[in-house]
Order: structure tokens, then sequence, then C-alpha cells
């Protein structure tokens, strides 16, 4: 039963905005499927699902694979603008601190940036370390970063 709620939950989040767990368990109520926020919540750490921007400026539910397409310049630039306080580094280390519970989603946008200067990033709820080689390339990400800032 698991595998098939988590093919329905993939179809969902394709193709609606999905904002909240209880927006989730209400559109698999409406399919026949028997949740609680639990088992939503359960699903969503599963399934890796994370929230992205929409072009409306609100978030949705995406599947990691989607991101490519997702994260855009532009949205970058509106998701760090939204969601990150501040940036600093040491070394090849670079620290970006966001509003709590931000850290995944900025995590996710700089991993599928394809920036090959990124090794890759680590994220909490509000903090992200993101590993850069060749150390010399740090200040250059670290600029890169702060631009979305602005």
């Amino acid at each position: 039963m698991k595998s098939v709620r988590h093919a329905v939950i993939k179809n969902i989040i394709e193709n609606q905005v999905i904002e909240t767990q209880e927006d989730l368990a209400e559109a698999l109520r409406e399919r026949r499927i028997k949740v609680t926020q639990a088992t939503v919540s359960r699903d969503i750490k599963e399934l890796m699902l994370i929230k992205v921007p929409t072009s409306d400026g609100r978030y949705r539910y995406a599947s990691p694979m989607q991101n490519a397409i997702l994260f855009t310049e532009e949205r970058m630039q509106r998701l760090f603008s939204d969601t990150v306080t501040h940036c600093d580094y040491s070394e090849n280390i670079i620290v970006v601190k966001t509003l709590p519970g931000g850290a995944n989603t900025v995590a996710s946008a700089l991993d599928h940036a394809n920036w090959p200067e990124i090794l890759g990033t680590v994220a909490g709820d509000d903090n992200i370390f993101v590993i850069v080689k060749p150390k010399e390339a740090t200040e250059k990400i670290m600029q890169r970063l702060k631009s979305y800032l602005r």
C-alpha cells in the first residue's frame, strides 16, 4: 500500500500545487487514500520532497528530480532574498544561514545549480555547509551567493 501511496503522492505534486502537509493529506483523501498527518510527514521524508518557490511567490512540495528545471537564476535570487539571512566562509567551507526550515530548499537549489566548484552541501534546519573545491574558488562562490541577496 505504501508504494501505491508514494506513486499517488508523486503524481499529485507533479500536477498540482501542494503547499502544506494538510493539503497533501486532503489530496490523498480525495483519491480515497486514508492517511494521518504522521503518515504524510513520513512519506514526505521518505520521498525526500522539498519545498520550492512557485512563480507567484508561494512554496510548494516538489521531488528533488524536478528541481533542475525549477531553480532558474530568477527563482534562485528570490529564494535567497526570501530565505537566506547571512553567508560567511572559512577556507573552503561556506556557511549559509537561513530562516528556520529554509536550509533544505536552499541546499537543494545549490546542489542542482551544477556549479562545478561546489562539491556538495549539508543542510540542517537553518544552516548549510557548502563545500567548495578548489579552495581558491571559495571567494568567487561567496560573491555569487551574496549577489543573490541583493
